[in-house]
């Protein structure tokens, strides 16, 4: 296995808002639908970028330039309130 479709998920990760949401919210999940669609990952490279600080995902992508990013349209489900 090429470590090019880690870089490549990664990059999707910090530039695509909404499948850094998804994986945030179901990595096993996320990761297993990109495998599907060909982005063949190894359970090891699927663990190292599960067991990543889910923080750094979204510091890199406040980091980058907005014109990188890929922003999504759908809104959040407000929070309940308590």
């Amino acid at each position: 296995m090429s470590h090019r479709n880690v870089q490549l998920v990664i990059g999707k990760l910090v530039t695509d808002e909404e499948l850094r949401r998804r994986f945030l919210r179901a990595p096993y999940e996320t990761l297993a639908e990109l495998s599907e669609r060909g982005w063949d990952l190894t359970a090891s490279e699927m663990d190292a970028l599960i067991e990543t600080d889910a923080q750094v995902w979204s510091w890199m992508a406040v980091k980058l330039p907005s014109r990188l990013q890929r922003c999504s349209l759908r809104s959040e489900a407000p929070a309940e309130r308590s």
